[in-house]
């Protein structure tokens, strides 16, 4: 399998030599931290059995949310949360798409116009819910940003995962949406939401003061969906939370200073590939990478954090029991970290000293003794 730290390695000085200019901050950590992952040149961990005398050094992993190999635990860890809070009834999945001509505004003010993107088309959403005839309340969402396509190029988009209920504060009523003529994968007109979702959108860049260029079309794009009980939704939107923008799996070739990739055809559904550079390959996967700090994903209305009270008085007044929801009785279980095993005995290993530089690493190097009790 190709890595990405050894497209890293071997094309950084030609790409750095072409975007040179347009290479944020942020994309040189990114592109120092992946360089390094689990690398023979990366710091190490001394790791020591709890069972027997054996010892092991085991090199870090860099932790960047867009390395193909790191976070895979809190991918998992996310997915639980988020399972663990979802009510009864249908999802359904509403995509928000940032228009082309927007792109470059964005790209210019990455964390304005992603936070103004996140929050407008949550905001379009609780409109609609609080205007709607038969929810007339506040709803509840997980909404997580993507900037890339599937061919990896920049193309901003909120997918936001939303039950059809909604909770009447003032009234203290939940109400969720009835089988209509349209069946159960009907919520709101994706077009009526296109529509609210621009002036909103348009009106919150111009009060951070961000004009928007005179070009923009009438139409907009947003997607709207059922998803049945929303659980496969939320595990496809984790699994892409924070394993980058794209698995190692997928980089087919790495030769003649060309690297060819495969991506699937939202269309057709059928598998393509593309060749580009080097140079141009690594700016396709650093071009997404979030400014500091910026939250990709986020939980709206009833399913914020701080509702989770609220969402254990309704199961416990409203819902129906349900197999899959805690209980104080029976509390639920989390994924634990994977622990790192002996090679002898098969114990688990207790790591004992962290950050050591990779140049006394080697036992001829610097005393093991040493090493601990520094």
């Amino acid at each position: 399998m190709i890595t990405l730290a050894s497209i890293i390695e071997r094309f950084e000085a030609p790409f750095l030599a072409q975007y040179g200019g347009a290479v944020l901050p942020s994309h040189r950590k990114a592109l120092a931290a992946m360089k390094l992952c689990r690398s023979s040149m990366a710091p190490r961990m001394l790791a020591q059995c709890s069972s027997c005398d054996e010892q092991r050094f085991v090199p870090h992993s860099c932790g960047h949310r867009n390395c193909p190999h790191c976070q895979h635990f809190e991918s998992q860890r996310w997915i639980e949360r988020q399972t663990q809070a979802l009510v009864p009834g249908s999802y359904f999945l509403i995509t928000f798409t940032l228009p082309a001509e927007l792109r470059p505004l964005a790209w210019q003010h990455q964390r304005l116009a992603y936070a103004a993107l996140m929050d407008c088309a949550w905001a379009t959403l609780r409109t609609f819910s609080q205007n709607h005839r038969q929810l007339q309340g506040s709803p509840g969402g997980v909404a997580v940003l993507h900037t890339h396509s599937r061919k990896l190029e920049f193309h901003p988009h909120v997918h936001l995962a939303m039950p059809a209920a909604a909770l009447d504060c003032d009234k203290g009523l939940w109400r969720t949406l009835r089988r209509g003529a349209k069946g159960d994968g009907y919520l709101f007109n994706h077009k009526a939401l296109a529509k609210v979702f621009r002036g909103k959108l348009l009106a919150a860049l111009r009060e951070e003061g961000l004009l928007a260029p005179p070009n923009l079309p009438e139409k907009w794009v947003v997607d709207c969906k059922c998803v049945g009980s929303g659980e496969k939704v939320l595990v496809y939107l984790g699994r892409y939370l924070y394993r980058g923008v794209i698995q190692e799996k997928d980089i087919l070739r790495c030769e003649n200073g060309q690297v060819t990739y495969r991506w699937r055809d939202s269309k057709t559904k059928k598998m393509q590939t593309r060749t580009v550079s080097g140079a141009q390959f690594l700016w396709l996967v650093l071009q997404h990478v979030l400014p500091k700090g910026f939250r990709r994903a986020r939980n709206y209305g009833f399913l914020h954090p701080n509702s989770k009270r609220l969402i254990a008085l309704l199961r416990l007044l409203v819902f129906k029991p349900c197999a899959k929801a805690p209980t104080e009785s029976a509390p639920s279980t989390q994924a634990e970290r994977p622990k790192l095993l002996c090679r002898c005995c098969g114990a688990v290993m207790v790591i004992v000293r962290r950050r050591i530089l990779p140049f006394i690493t080697e036992p001829a190097c610097a005393d093991r003794e040493a090493i601990l009790s520094t």
